[in-house]
């Protein structure tokens, strides 16, 4: 189920139906993420009669071999000089367009600290500070981005503005709940619907503290009067080629040819990571002892992005959003027969660590216990991946080059 959600994804699936008419002019391809140079080959393979140039910029080690389209390569989750002088090189390539030409913009979750383009007056070093500080703040997805957005040179429909008068092309896999376009890499591409009031507010709920310039800089676009709306193309347009929901889809289908019925519990589950290990695990039990909401043989499916927040003073062990979740589920099962899960994010790579996610199996913890593992100490200590390192539970599948978020599967079967 795991493996159909994420072939759902693949660019050289998806990417070639979607795409628009070929243009009359240039066609300039640019992107960020960790699926852009997949989806800039599956281009390059869907349209051999259209030149094709351009820039787009992936994670380290996600890069494929193209013939036209360049493939940088910048760090994440924490940007580095790479992600700058790649978001420049990007600009660069979409300067001096006209409106016969077509700019195409491949987008995809990772985006946001691949293109780091600090907003005038601040240093990457402060960019970097503060997405460290986003990433361990407990903010979502969606609240990181806004704030990103309003200190970047480029995000936020900036890079549409760029463009113009030359009409844009925006093709995302999305990784986002809610698939809104202008959160996905904090949408370049696309006009922001935030405002630095908003940026502010997320500042002050999580107690950030920003560096002076970075600080400077909202409130003075907070209080600037805005003359008139940025130039864009009037025929930009925005197409979401995968999702959560359509990964999750493919996984329900994978259960039913295999006779087991599928419920879909949503594709935008959000909150700590821990705490949504204990609620999932309550419904697993609820199947299995009282057929509700679902008989068993079953599987409760879940995408969304959860969180896991590192408070003042901790120092985390080794481990991600997947991993955690899964410990906690394992912990709150507590050995019952018949309950399997999985958890793992779709790009292959769970937080910063080498591995998808993991598997929790009945035995999960009796395995730990027999090598003096004690489950509820490295979940304290957020080191899940070290837990089912230990264990033999842990999920590799390298990376994937696509990303629609995490996978969490809870299958349940009837027990004699």
């Amino acid at each position: 189920m795991f493996d159909a959600a994420v072939a759902s994804a693949s660019p050289s699936r998806v990417l070639a139906q979607a795409l628009p008419e070929k243009p009359k002019g240039r066609c300039v391809v640019v992107g960020a993420g960790k699926a852009s140079a997949a989806m800039a080959a599956a281009l390059e393979e869907a349209w051999p009669d259209v030149p094709l140039g351009g820039v787009v910029v992936t994670r380290d080690e996600h890069a494929v071999p193209t013939q036209h389209i360049t493939i940088l390569e910048a760090s994440h989750p924490v940007p580095d000089e790479r992600s700058e002088a790649a978001a420049r090189a990007i600009l660069k390539a979409v300067e001096g367009l006209s409106a016969d030409d077509l700019v195409i913009a491949l987008i995809s979750g990772g985006g946001s600290s691949l293109l780091a383009l600090p907003a005038e007056g601040l240093s990457l070093d402060e960019k970097k500070k503060i997405g460290k500080d986003l990433l361990h703040s407990g903010a979502t997805i969606t609240e990181m981005n806004t704030v990103r957005r309003h200190l970047s040179g480029i995000k936020g429909g900036r890079l549409a503005q760029a463009a113009f008068p030359a009409r844009v092309a925006t093709f995302v896999i999305s990784d986002v709940p809610g698939d809104d376009p202008a959160v996905i890499a904090s949408g370049p591409t696309v006009p922001d619907n935030t405002t630095a009031l908003d940026a502010l507010r997320i500042v002050r709920k999580y107690d950030l503290a920003l560096p002076e310039a970075a600080l400077a800089h909202l409130k003075h676009e907070a209080d600037r009067t805005h003359g008139h709306t940025p130039d864009v193309a009037e025929g930009n347009s925005v197409t979401m080629i995968a999702t959560p929901f359509l990964a999750l889809q493919a996984a329900a289908e994978r259960a039913r040819q295999a006779g087991v019925t599928p419920l879909v519990l949503g594709d935008a589950l959000e909150g700590e990571s821990s705490a949504a290990g204990v609620v999932l695990a309550g419904i697993a039990r609820s199947v299995k002892m009282h057929g509700v909401p679902v008989a068993a043989p079953a599987v409760l499916l879940s995408g969304g992005e959860m969180t896991v927040t590192i408070r003042k003073g901790e120092k985390p062990g080794r481990g991600g959003r997947n991993t955690e979740f899964l410990l906690a589920c394992a912990q709150a099962l507590d050995g019952e027969q018949g309950i399997w899960a999985l958890a793992g994010d779709s790009d292959g790579i769970d937080g910063t660590e080498d591995a998808a996610g993991a598997i929790v199996t009945p035995d999960t913890l009796s395995r730990g216990k027999k090598r003096d593992l004690d489950a509820q100490d490295f979940l304290k200590n957020h080191d899940s991946y070290s837990y089912f390192k230990e264990v033999g539970d842990l999920v590799i599948t390298g990376p994937t080059l696509t990303n629609v978020n995490d996978i969490r599967i809870l299958l349940v079967l009837p027990t004699a």
